[in-house]
């Protein structure tokens, strides 16, 4: 029996925001060079701090939804609206690192970061 395994993801989409709004389920269009055009239920209080117009401004927007465990597929129907940054194409050490550091914190736990990586990916990449 070949059953459809759906997991938990963070995605981070890089975009132009085309659309933003909604009457009852708010959201943003975000055209992106991988995926086309994704829409991602956002909550109107995001929409309504907004000072400056974001539509037609490229962007990263983290969001969460489904991914398909085995082939990678995302749910575009599950996307859900995280945070926006500033897209900038430029390498930041700073801002990696500060990352690094956040994350390094729920990692500490784990003697081989690497193996147990390619063990989570199912052995089939390499580090």
């Amino acid at each position: 029996m070949n059953s459809l395994i759906w997991a938990d993801a963070e995605f981070y989409f890089y975009g132009k925001i085309t659309n933003a709004g909604g009457k009852d389920k708010a959201n943003i269009h975000v055209q992106t060079d991988d995926e086309g055009t994704l829409r991602i239920e956002t909550p109107i209080e995001f929409l309504e701090k907004q000072e400056e117009n974001i539509l037609y401004k490229t962007f990263g927007i983290r969001a969460r939804g489904k991914q398909h465990s085995e082939t990678g597929e995302i749910d575009k129907s599950s996307l859900r609206f995280v945070e926006i940054t500033d897209y900038n194409t430029r390498f930041d050490d700073v801002y990696l690192n500060n990352l690094i550091m956040k994350a390094s914190a729920k990692w500490k736990h784990i003697q081989d970061p690497d193996a147990w990586l390619r063990e989570m990916r199912g052995g089939t990449y390499d580090a």
